[in-house]
């Protein structure tokens, strides 16, 4: 029995459950959201493992996992800015780094060659440092006496320095490879 399809079929149920985390927490349920956004969390890492050990990349997988995260990453940001939970200007900042990537993605694309999706070491620890900043205010939200307001400070601030980093490395490494492809001899 093949099972390649089971990472895409993991990831297309972490983009189901997009809809009902943000209701969740529009609705002020963040019990509810924490513990569904935790499984959405948890899924990302479980279908990349499982793509990565048994060797169940396909062509959609490339394309699915990263917009599932997007779709994941911007829903919850923009909703826990609307609700109150979340600064906007930190909103601001994990959007633009994600907008910036998709353009350039799409600019080498398009422009260079086609893009082999591949994300860096500290683009792997933003996003853990941006899921766990959720989990920490969707936590302290949902048991207020239970997670000081530091942590989510702390997560807060993380979150700012590893986003703009990572932005800064995508930047740099694909520009680079952009340069030295449009460089090479014909």
């Amino acid at each position: 029995m093949n099972l390649q399809f089971f990472p895409n079929l993991i990831c297309s149920m972490r983009m189901v459950l997009v809809a009902p985390i943000v209701m969740f927490v529009v609705r002020g349920e963040c019990e509810n959201a924490l513990l569904l956004f935790f499984v959405a969390g948890f899924s990302d890492g479980l279908d990349g493992f499982l793509a990565r050990r048994f060797d169940w990349r396909t062509r959609l997988g490339g394309i699915l996992d990263p917009l599932a995260d997007k779709l994941l990453m911007f829903s919850v940001y923009i909703t826990l800015t609307y609700v109150g939970l979340n600064p906007l200007w930190l909103a601001l900042v994990v959007i633009g780094r994600d907008l910036l990537i998709v353009g350039g993605g799409f600019a080498y694309n398009f422009l260079v060659k086609p893009v082999e999706g591949e994300p860096s070491g500290v683009s792997k620890i933003n996003t853990g440092i941006q899921l766990l900043y959720v989990l920490a205010v969707l936590s302290a939200a949902a048991y207020p006496a239970l997670v000081p307001g530091w942590t989510v400070l702390l997560l807060g601030s993380l979150v700012l320095v590893t986003t703009v980093t990572s932005g800064i490395d995508y930047a740099w490494r694909w520009g680079m490879r952009a340069y030295r492809v449009s460089h090479e001899p014909t």
